[in-house]
């Protein structure tokens, strides 16, 4: 992330060191930090009074705020962005760390077992929660279909992704159907639409249907029907997500923030709205943060998200990223999400 300096109100470079300086303070420790600690610390050579009047600046600037009765100050989710914006350097992942990463984002995978890798890393790296984003339908391809019969009116669909990735899926229909229907529908599949995306495929399939119904014979296009649904929206795990190390966050929280994590926790399990706020990720390029109340969404009001948009081929593919604290460690977070996306994204290209 590059450093910016178009801030309308930004502090003159005294009072940025000092807000650099609390904000590191309060990161590591989560506690106020006093006027008195900072003149110590600080290589500005200025006295404690001093640092209150500076205080006092970047209070009425909306950088830092005096939590309760304490002496102390803390950085507001504005003078979080600030520092995020202007104040943090953030040097590239090491080598050693970007070796593990590739060792454990194995090109063998599947793009799932990839997916929840990434999350789990993202997790144990950070020990926060770690979220990756299934990737998107419309860049899988397509290699082989099966469909076979089940008992109960179901199907089992077994599809060849990629260059080996084999998914299976079990749908159900309004009757029971043969070997040789099911056949015939994954021969036609197979023969027309082999190489093309799932999203193309169940494209062309609804088009067929409606276009040459008068050469299509009623079984053939019923079979074909039945394979759209398959593809399709309604049965696939397109619009989904894997998390990991949400019970990290439980590390972060006192026992009043107990309602708002059981929120997340629910928002996790429902993941309409957390899908929502990774969709606005997608055309950011590079990392992109919400903090506090940035993401317009409650249950987030006291974290931070770290995503970054991962690709294949040069396509948007989905969203990855970690949840967790706002007083999080951003200059190690942000490489570690960044160096995880551009990992991921090579791994599911070798597919």
């Amino acid at each position: 992330m590059a450093q910016r300096d178009d801030h309308p109100h930004r502090p003159n470079e005294r009072a940025s060191q000092l807000l650099k300086l609390l904000i590191e303070r309060y990161i590591e420790s989560g506690q106020p930090v006093a006027s008195k600690t900072l003149a110590a610390e600080s290589d500005l050579g200025i006295s404690s009074a001093t640092v209150r009047n500076v205080m006092g600046d970047l209070e009425a600037l909306g950088l830092v705020v005096s939590p309760h009765t304490s002496a102390g100050k803390v950085p507001t989710a504005q003078g979080l962005r600030f520092f995020v914006d202007y104040l943090i350097s953030v040097q590239p992942l090491e080598e050693a760390a970007l070796a593990t990463l590739r060792e454990r984002l194995a090109p063998e995978l599947g793009s799932k077992e990839l997916a929840a890798t990434a999350s789990s890393l993202l997790s144990g790296i950070t020990r926060m929660a770690g979220l990756v984003t299934l990737p998107r339908r419309d860049i899988v391809t397509l290699r082989h279909v099966e469909f076979l019969p089940l008992a109960g009116q179901r199907i089992l669909v077994i599809l060849v992704l990629n260059d080996h990735e084999v998914e299976n899926r079990v749908i159900r229909t309004e009757r029971q159907y043969g070997e040789a229907e099911l056949t015939g529908a994954a021969n036609y599949i197979n023969h027309h639409f082999s190489g093309l995306s799932l999203g193309k495929v169940r494209e062309r399939l609804l088009e067929d249907m409606k276009h040459d119904k008068a050469r299509m014979d009623a079984l053939m296009s019923e079979m074909l029907r039945v394979a759209a649904n398959a593809l399709g929206p309604e049965t696939e795990d397109s619009g989904d997500y894997v998390v990991a190390g949400e019970g990290n966050l439980l590390n972060f929280v006192t026992g009043e923030d107990m309602d708002t994590v059981r929120e997340l926790f629910d928002a996790f399990g429902q993941k309409r709205d957390v899908l929502h706020l990774l969709d606005r990720c997608l055309d950011a390029e590079g990392v992109h943060l919400f903090i506090g109340e940035e993401s317009g969404y409650k249950p987030l009001g006291d974290y931070s998200v770290v995503t970054a948009p991962y690709k294949l081929d040069g396509k948007l593919a989905g969203v990855l990223g970690v949840i967790g604290p706002t007083r999080m460690a951003y200059h190690r977070v942000i490489p570690i999400v960044d160096a995880t996306a551009r990992l991921l994204g090579a791994a599911l290209r070798v597919h």
